[in-house]
């Protein structure tokens, strides 16, 4: 167990507490043992004293008569252990046991008859005094103090033998109850630990998420964990995609500025726009790639005007093809977003008709009406005559590495680009694997 881990702590702060809550019940447990055998000897001691009343006579001299042999035979031996005297009014002795010869206990002052008191004395002896009015037949009266004291040793040995019998037990009980805080403890944090472990093996990429059986004290934490690592996932995810992406929209431009110089005249200014334009998307995959998420845009976008320079960009990169593009539009085709957003939308779509055409291309923009269009403004259309796409493959072609002829040489990206941007700006993508012209027919319903 290591020292700064929490179960360390734990069972450290719980063996102090259990030290501190021993020692208080080791002292109060003793103070009440204590105080119990020293009223046992108080009851003994007040027994002695009735045997000792019940033996006593006053004589015709009010004289106290006490019999040579007590029923105590301790009273007998010196030095016993057990003591016992009979004073009057100034600590006047009248009687003492064989056991006390020598030995004085002074009476406290205004000990009224039927009163005792019970002390303990600095030699040691514990002491109870008690006073009786004595009266003969002739209704005379006599003040005397019975006075019984025992050594305190007997007290003292049952007190240490009590002491070290609850000490011995309460370090038992103190090592068990750690030990069994210990193994508590084991079973409490067990889900921590599977937790470290589950997050081990996401790290080395054998698990994906946090799935395991937790309490329900930690629920909110495997899911802020789980919400982290998709974020950090997404995120890798994102740059990934960004960085193909960026590949991907560079493609064109340089086939653009590929076909501008392979006529004997270079045209300069086709160079330099598709090197602008290659700057320009350089700068949007990176604004793309550092975005958290939707922005709001404040800025409105002819369709129409970026579609244009696409489709002249297009006819000077397959001029070969001598492709036939047909451009139809409605007015007003006015939407909010990115102009990179555009150019990859509708330059991707255009880029994979005239790749795949035979001869025709067809682009309209088409607006829509306000009944029924569930929110969309107008619909992007471009169709080819080309071999089309299978049903099976229609939906397939949407996801990342995936193409539709794989005979062909490409990486699958520019579909997947598409329909993540329009789903991010509330759009719609659909396509139809055959049309009129026996070819693809993308439809883009812009928000």
């Amino acid at each position: 167990m290591k020292i700064n881990s929490l179960s360390f702590r734990l069972l450290v702060s719980g063996g102090i507490v259990l030290t501190a809550f021993f020692a208080l019940v080791s002292f109060v447990l003793e103070q009440g043992f204590k105080e119990s055998a020293e009223q046992a000897l108080k009851e003994k001691l007040q027994i002695h004293i009735y045997s000792l009343i019940s033996v006593a006579e006053l004589t015709d001299m009010l004289e106290l008569s006490m019999p040579d042999t007590l029923r105590e035979p301790r009273f007998s031996n010196p030095s016993s252990g057990l003591y016992a005297s009979i004073s009057q009014v100034n600590n006047i002795f009248v009687w003492r046991s064989p056991s006390a010869v020598g030995m004085d206990f002074p009476v406290p002052a205004s000990l009224e008859a039927g009163q005792s008191i019970f002390l303990k004395n600095t030699e040691g002896y514990f002491i109870l005094h008690y006073a009786v009015i004595w009266e003969n037949k002739e209704g005379f009266e006599q003040y005397y103090v019975f006075s019984v004291a025992e050594d305190g040793a007997s007290v003292a040995k049952q007190v240490d033998g009590f002491r070290l019998t609850l000490r011995l037990w309460l370090l038992f009980t103190g090592i068990l109850l750690v030990l069994i805080q210990f193994l508590v403890l084991r079973w409490s944090l067990k889900p921590v630990r599977v937790i470290v472990t589950d997050l081990e093996a996401i790290e080395a990429g054998q698990k994906l998420r946090l799935d395991g059986q937790y309490p329900s004290e930690l629920l909110g934490l495997v899911g802020n964990l789980n919400a982290l690592v998709s974020s950090e996932r997404a995120h890798l995810e994102r740059y990934r995609n960004t960085l193909a992406d960026l590949a991907h929209s560079l493609k064109t431009p340089l086939a653009i500025i590929r076909g501008c110089i392979e006529p004997e005249k270079v045209n300069k200014g086709q160079v330099a726009e598709q090197i602008s334009r290659m700057d320009d998307i350089v700068e949007y995959q990176l604004q793309k790639a550092a975005a958290k998420g939707r922005q709001q845009l404040t800025s409105k976008i002819d369709i129409s005007h970026v579609v244009e320079k696409i489709i002249g960009s297009l006819k000077k990169v397959y001029w070969d093809k001598g492709i036939s593009f047909h451009f139809e539009q409605d007015a007003g085709c006015m939407v909010y977003c990115q102009e990179g957003d555009v150019y990859e939308i509708a330059g991707n779509l255009l880029d994979n008709a005239a790749k795949w055409c035979k001869k025709t291309v067809n682009v309209s923009l088409i607006q829509l009406k306000r009944e029924g269009d569930e929110g969309y403004s107008f619909i992007l259309r471009i169709e080819d005559d080309g071999p089309g796409i299978p049903d099976e493959k229609i939906d397939d072609i949407l996801l990342r590495g995936v193409r539709a002829d794989e005979n062909i040489q490409g990486h699958g990206i520019g579909m997947a680009v598409v329909n993540e941007l329009i789903v991010l700006l509330g759009g719609r993508l659909t396509v139809e694997g055959n049309n009129e012209l026996s070819g693809v027919c993308w439809q883009v319903y812009w928000p």
